[in-house]
């Protein structure tokens, strides 16, 4: 059933214009002197409804990218839309329309919001919260009640996720980055879905069953656990892909995921089919040849285009995704992603996150030119910086049929498959390793550590720190990270790939950390801020934009000039060399040139005779009229330059001087202060030594305590307390909740009349089609599920090993 965008005449808002009325001239404030945020502050309301114990950090603030700034309301249930200017009047500053616009939805809220996010061009709003999803429509009728807009709001997947009867529960939901109707969402019951608004609100155009390990081979909940994903960026088959953490810090991927109707450039994907044929086809290894095979096949069945359009001199510059997927293969869950080994024969292809503490609580993927960079977030407040060491390529497992959804006219509209991990061993990938040993032979990208980064955030005993990263639209570079205690910069200074392209001989360089705002006083920190957002302007100026729960916007201009040129220093020069930088002299008051005098000689050179010339002869005459004239040219102008550059000279001394007195009078005062605050820091110094000695003795006291002379915790128990750490926060019942899901569901169809009689009708067909089972298959069936009823046994006597550990360590 499709969807209709369009709307009516008498539904459809004002031209997205800020060219005021005739009527009504718009008045242009700075953004933090915005009415609607001084009445907000005066008022005492805010966006205190948003828990700052949420199990997420809340974003409730949205930029379209060009003039439009959206901020959700948590207590009207509605959107404010102010209208921006970026660098205007000034450069640095950002000024939004004095009267801002109320888009309200049409339909009851009964859920909290905690994240907004808007789609590529602007037209829909998502609104994601615990107990709900939602889209609105930003484009709806004008209300003449309030003079508020009224938008089309439909509800999201609300039959899965938030059913009554349903445990499953959504961790992420994100915009596909080519196509304006298709949405993302990763939920906990590791199911992977791509919903098409044009066409379902409930059920969704593709779904990946995610299934990271083999059944039976599970040692660790966490590496069952998703947490959350991110789609690929503008490179090669990177813009297929779909990279999904795990709560132990593994990394999937899933390629080629497309969805129906995305738009991609021509450039984009002849690329990439030229690389299929040339790496691919001409390969010597057969298994490569087979591998890019594939993919061409997929490719001209994607964009049928290909096969018909020259691929030297194609007028097409875009391409349309049709609907397709291979019958006889599902994707492969590629991965975990390992460390890239440095030669040798020592084995460093350990999945990632053994080194990070706690558990993983976010991902980012950021492509940048020629580097894919994947960041990590630990709950211990740590980021874990790796770079793509190869090319990424699409991986089917041939034999997993994936189930079809297909119209009246046989179009496919829907699909679903199991992606299972390559059971295969993974291949140990080494920086000395030949090309050929590794292109289209269907192993994942082996992952560069670039570097981890410790933001050295509080402790926080119960689940850790939550943190979320975005990329600065301006200088991909550039990472933000948001956490409990405000917002860190993050720049990264080498690119392995981009510096070697570049023709940069660099070493790898540690990125650079700096600390834009806290919202912390000591070691006691305020909930975090309820929205944040980059800004960027086409001149190259870039702001952060914050709001806080309070309702106080906040806007910290970012320098972008010189934030990838760290500070170099040779510490191999000592300070008597000749290589010592130039001292710099002082700038000169009156000019060298009128202190060395005039240029030319006042008085020339004359002959012997002079003396006996007379006065009032015709030579003495002409003598004293040479003199004359040259005493104006010369002396009279260098005079006049004196008299002008004092004249100038005395004016800037004056200047100077005020500023001096000026100085000197501050100076005297904040003397005066020191003075009267001298008794009091004399007294808090005395407290102080004071409290310094009654806490030595208490210490003294402690340290004669029998408590502490325990014994360190020895590895083991160091280890068996890192893998709580990690479980702390999870789903620990994951395996006993969807056992008794399907058991509830297995019971529901079985008594309702529908299900016997779908499963007689499914039990005469497959009679029909297919031959009986050997009794030799039935019994491995038989095999096969009583150990998978061990395996559930083993697992729920460790879920509860588990939870006593946790309750013994809660009350330690």
């Amino acid at each position: 059933m499709k969807f209709s965008f369009a709307l009516s005449e008498t539904e459809t808002e004002e031209p997205r214009t800020l060219t005021p009325s005739k009527e009504e001239q718009l008045e242009w404030v700075p953004i933090q002197k915005h009415p609607f945020f001084s009445a907000s502050i005066n008022a005492g309301s805010g966006c205190s409804t948003v828990s700052s114990a949420s199990s997420a950090l809340a974003n409730l603030i949205a930029w379209d990218g060009a003039s439009r700034l959206y901020l959700w309301d948590s207590n009207m249930h509605c959107l404010h839309r102010f209208s921006i200017r970026l660098g205007d009047p000034e450069p640095t500053s950002v000024v939004a329309a004095s009267s801002s616009k109320v888009l309200q939805p049409d339909i009851q809220m009964h859920f909290l919001v905690n994240n907004i996010s808007i789609n590529r061009n602007g037209s829909a709003m998502l609104l994601e919260g615990s107990d709900g999803l939602c889209i609105m429509y930003l484009y709806g009728r004008t209300s003449t009640k309030d003079n508020t807009i009224i938008c089309r709001t439909v509800k999201l997947g609300s039959g899965i996720y938030f059913d009554s009867n349903s445990s499953v529960r959504t961790l992420q939901v994100l915009w596909h980055p080519y196509s304006d109707i298709h949405l993302g969402i990763l939920s906990s019951d590791s199911v992977f879905r791509l919903f098409d608004l044009s066409y379902s609100l409930e059920q969704p155009e593709q779904e990946y069953y995610l299934q990271p390990v083999e059944p039976g081979r599970c040692y660790n909940t966490a590496s069952i656990c998703p947490v959350g994903f991110s789609f690929g960026g503008e490179h090669l088959w990177d813009r297929f892909s779909v990279f999904v953490l795990f709560a132990d810090g593994s990394v999937y991927i899933l390629c080629p995921v497309v969805p129906f109707g995305s738009v991609y450039r021509w450039e984009s994907i002849a690329e990439i089919y030229n690389d299929a044929h040339t790496f691919g086809l001409k390969s010597a290894n057969s298994r490569a040849v087979s591998n890019s095979s594939i993919a061409i096949a997929w490719l001209e069945a994607t964009f049928p285009e290909l096969c018909h359009q020259d691929m030297e001199g194609g007028k097409i510059s875009a391409l349309k995704a049709h609907p397709h997927a291979q019958f006889d293969a599902s994707l492969s869950l590629q991965g975990p992603l390992r460390k890239l080994c440095h030669g040798g024969g020592e084995d460093d292809s350990e999945v990632q996150g053994a080194i990070c503490e706690g558990r993983a609580v976010d991902f980012l993927y950021n492509s940048v030119s020629k580097d894919s960079i994947l960041v990590t977030a630990w709950s211990s407040g740590q980021l874990q910086i790796d770079a793509l060491a190869d090319e990424i390529q699409p991986a089917w497992n041939v034999g997993g049929r994936p189930r079809f959804c297909v119209d009246s006219h046989d179009h496919i509209c829907g699909l679903a498959m199991i992606c299972d991990s390559n059971p295969d061993e993974p291949s140990v990938v080494k920086l000395d390793q030949p090309l050929d040993d590794t292109l289209w032979l269907g192993h994942p990208p082996p992952l560069l550590r670039l570097a981890v980064v410790d933001l050295a955030l509080p402790k926080i005993a119960d689940n850790g720190s939550l943190l979320k990263m975005f990329v600065d639209p301006l200088i991909p570079e550039r990472i933000y990270c948001l956490h409990g205690g405000g917002v860190d910069s993050i720049v990264l200074h080498f690119l392995p790939f981009t510096s070697q392209t570049s023709g940069k001989d660099e070493t790898m360089r540690a990125p650079s950390v700096h600390p834009i705002l806290s919202t912390c006083r000591g070691e006691s920190c305020s909930p975090p801020l309820c929205g944040l957002v980059a800004l960027a302007d086409s001149v190259g100026y870039s702001w952060i934009l914050g709001v806080t729960f309070s309702q106080e916007c906040i806007l910290v201009e970012m320098k972008s000039w010189d934030v990838l040129l760290p500070h170099h220093i040779d510490v191999s020069k000592k300070p008597g060399s000749s290589e010592e930088l130039p001292e710099i002299d002082p700038p000169d008051i009156i000019s060298k040139e009128l202190l060395s005098g005039p240029k030319v000689d006042i008085i020339p050179q004359v002959s012997p005779n002079l003396r006996s010339m007379a006065a009032d002869s015709i030579e003495g005459r002409s003598t004293l009229n040479q003199y004359f004239k040259l005493f104006n040219e010369n002396y009279v102008e260098y005079a006049h330059k004196v008299f002008f550059e004092l004249k100038h000279h005395a004016a800037q001394l004056k200047k100077i001087i005020d500023d001096q007195h000026a100085r000197l009078t501050e100076a005297k005062k904040n003397l005066l202060k020191v003075e009267e605050k001298q008794p009091r820091f004399d007294d808090r110094i005395n407290h102080a030594v004071q409290v310094h000695e009654h806490l030595e003795e208490h210490l003294q006291g402690l340290r004669d305590l029998p408590g502490v002379r325990r014994k360190p915790l020895s590895r083991a128990e160091r280890q068996f307390k890192s893998e709580l750490d990690r479980f702390t926060g999870l789903e620990l019942d994951a395996l006993r909740s969807s056992i008794e899901a399907l058991n509830a569901r297995l019971r529901r169809f079985s008594h309702s009349p529908q299900g016997n009689a779908s499963n007689s009708a499914r039990r005469q067909l497959a009679l029909r089609r297919k031959p009986h089972l050997p009794d030799a298959q039935i019994a491995q069936l038989r095999a096969s599920i009583e150990k998978l009823s061990l395996i559930n046994d083993e697992n729920s006597k460790k879920v509860k090993l588990v939870e006593s550990a946790l309750i013994d360590m809660g009350q330690v």
